[in-house]
């Protein structure tokens, strides 16, 4: 069975506002590229080429102008629009007739994953039915969907607990069978007025269809809030081709410290040396006491000095005279 892509990218960015008062959070740089080529990477990886990019009214221009078919990708992408807020899962329904009778990868447009999910997107395909989500560990889980999981079920998804449960978030990217669109369809609005992804997934828990997988690399939420955004830019940097790599740059910075540590220890034992020197040396000239000045005038001790530096004594008379 073939795989069709989805990348959601609709929403008003409030949470990174005034960066998304002019622009779609999803078209806001990460790194060196803009958001929304994580997500279209991540599915072209997966060996997914038919992508449809759902996005909200204010900038839905902006993606085409930007992504255009989707040739430079190498993925063939549609659009669709969605008019207003109305989570997720209602973002989801819109994009019905271009999955048709397949399965799909859903990925949220600002969700950025440092793993290839191929294998277990592959893996998928042959499931006959269900779902799969990705989990990874938190250190906020109130910000997010987190899985509270036994063994290799998970028991429930509760969105935002306001008591902790388990660190295990749901990350931004899905894989469901044909069952989604009745799924969706029977759903009832949250108290937010909105379609909520969450419960679409418990759908699955509680049919005992949903599988998982746990992240090994970093993921990065970067609509989340300012700081996720800027944490994705600094994982991407890192992550880069032109940057160190980060057991490498641990290597660099132990072996700087050990280089640091070990001069200091030369210099000082140099310096040591040098002022046991330089007190033998001008021993003469410091223990000269008041009743020798005028015989140490005569024996001029500080010409010595002038001849250790080979330099000839410094004559002011003769300074200015040109040659």
């Amino acid at each position: 069975m073939k795989l069709k892509g989805v990348i959601l990218a609709g929403g008003t960015g409030s949470r990174l506002f005034p960066l998304t008062k002019v622009t779609n959070k999803h078209l806001l740089p990460v790194y060196d590229r803009p958001m929304i080529y994580y997500p279209i990477e991540t599915l072209r990886d997966a060996g997914i080429k038919d992508i449809m990019i759902v996005s909200g009214r204010g900038h839905a221009g902006h993606f085409l102008e930007l992504l255009g078919s989707g040739r430079e990708f190498g993925v063939n992408l549609s659009y669709a629009i969605q008019e207003e807020a109305g989570g997720i899962a209602q973002a989801l329904s819109l994009t019905k007739e271009f999955v048709d009778s397949d399965k799909m990868v859903v990925v949220l447009g600002d969700n950025i994953f440092e793993d290839n999910l191929s294998e277990a997107i592959e893996e998928f395909k042959k499931t006959p039915i269900g779902a799969r989500v990705f989990l990874k560990e938190v250190e906020h889980p109130e910000h997010y969907g987190i899985a509270r999981v036994d063994g290799d079920k998970i028991l429930e998804i509760i969105e935002k607990p306001k008591q902790f449960i388990g660190n295990l978030a749901v990350t931004g990217l899905y894989l469901y069978d044909n069952q989604v669109w009745d799924v969706i369809k029977n759903l009832k609005p949250s108290g937010r007025g909105e379609l909520e992804i969450t419960d679409v997934n418990n759908f699955y828990v509680q049919q005992g269809t949903m599988k998982f997988d746990l992240l090994p690399g970093w993921w990065a939420d970067g609509g989340e809030s300012i700081d996720t955004w800027l944490e994705a830019n600094n994982l991407l940097a890192r992550k880069s081709k032109t940057s160190i790599p980060e057991d490498v740059e641990l290597i660099i910075r132990e072996t700087t410290e050990k280089i640091v540590k070990e001069t200091m220890k030369l210099m000082k034992s140099q310096a040591s040396d040098t002022i046991n020197d330089f007190s033998s040396k001008y021993k003469k000239i410091y223990e000269t006491t008041p009743e020798k000045t005028e015989e140490a005038e005569k024996e001029n001790l500080f010409k010595g000095v002038a001849n250790d530096e080979k330099d000839a004594p410094f004559d002011i008379n003769n300074y200015y005279k040109k040659d």
